[in-house]
């Protein structure tokens, strides 16, 4: 029996001994092949194949790093019942999101930080034709016992490539009571620098307006249209915020959305001085407001309007289905009307 005993003991000794000794191989051939790839990442995330568990193991502890950097700075946004996500770019506040978020300058919002916790908001500027929106923090850090925001930096989506692996969050289905912005992974799959980025990083509704990152965790992106399809996931390329910048931070609001063009319905008279009237189209916004031919407008929701060049850039500041106030001259009588913007198909 105890001969028996002993020589179980010692089968197991030697296969626990096996067990530790190929343990400790196969802890040192990973640490080799992180070692040996790590050098290689830039290479990887530039469209590199990972080839080993080596390289997948350096991706998950560079993504792990990333994801605490770059979480804390998305924000879910609230702007009367639309919802969606944004990502805080400087520590005074300023927030990129999209357009369809937003909507509309100088609008009161909510943002949830990664945390929680709420904070106050204004939308700024919102660049319709490519889905570009700005808002601002209005609450103050110290107000919640911080010095500043949470921020990452504004990324170069002009080097951005087909092929480069990067990195989304957002808060996929709206604001949350609990949980944290949800990381994506993926790749980039082709590129408009003019107009989006498009990635197979799986997005759903509530995502739009969050952050897409490149592997250094700077933004290149921001959600845009979601499409059925894994591969339909288009972001605004971030080097438009940097071109529009001034109008989106003084909160212009210019462009439209493809098919969904704003309109009066009139014409103006070729060399005349300011918008003088020279047709009105039946069945047009104008026409149901009482334009008529010969009338100059003057303003356009207490805009001036100089010429038709801006009274045409005052109507595409609005959305179809939006009344505004038309200020007219008609011979020596000043007159106002009411005109609610129409939607033209392109």
């Amino acid at each position: 029996m105890d001969n028996r005993c002993a020589r179980v003991w010692a089968r197991g000794s030697f296969l626990f001994r096996m067990l530790l000794l190929l343990t400790a191989f196969f802890a040192h051939a990973v640490r080799g092949a992180e070692e040996e790839t790590a050098v290689d990442l830039h290479e990887i995330f530039a469209g590199a194949v990972p080839v080993n568990s080596g390289d997948l193991l350096a991706m998950q502890t560079h993504l792990q790093a990333l994801s605490e950097k770059v979480v804390p700075a998305t924000v879910a946004v609230q702007v009367g019942p639309a919802q969606g996500s944004g990502v805080i770019i400087s520590a005074d506040g300023y927030v990129l999101t999209a357009a369809h978020v937003i909507m509309r300058p100088h609008q009161r919002a909510t943002l949830v930080l990664h945390d929680g916790r709420r904070v106050a908001a204004e939308t700024l500027g919102v660049y319709r034709t490519v889905d570009a929106g700005l808002m601002k923090i209005t609450t103050q850090p110290r107000e919640l016992d911080r010095d500043a925001w949470p921020y990452v930096e504004m990324g170069d989506s002009q080097s951005i490539k087909p092929g480069q692996w990067c990195l989304a969050t957002g808060h996929p289905g709206g604001i949350q009571s609990t949980g944290e912005p949800v990381v994506r992974f993926g790749r980039v799959l082709s590129v408009n620098h003019e107009s989006a980025i498009n990635t197979d990083c799986t997005l759903i509704g509530g995502d739009s307006g969050g952050p897409l990152f490149d592997m250094d965790g700077n933004v290149v992106g921001v959600h845009s249209r979601i499409g059925g399809s894994l591969t339909l996931n288009l972001h605004v390329p971030v080097e438009i915020y940097r071109t529009a910048w001034e109008r989106l931070e003084v909160g212009d609001a210019w462009g439209y959305v493809p098919g969904n063009r704003p309109y009066l319905g009139v014409q103006g008279e070729v060399g005349a001085t300011g918008a003088k009237v020279a047709q009105v189209r039946p069945g047009t916004p104008a026409e149901k407001a009482g334009v008529e031919v010969g009338d100059v407008i003057t303003k356009l929701a207490g805009k001036e309007v100089t010429d038709f060049e801006s009274l045409k850039m005052l109507v595409e500041a609005h959305e179809p289905g939006q009344k505004v106030e038309l200020v007219l001259l008609r011979g020596n009588r000043r007159i106002q009307v009411d005109v609610i913007i129409g939607r033209q198909r392109d």
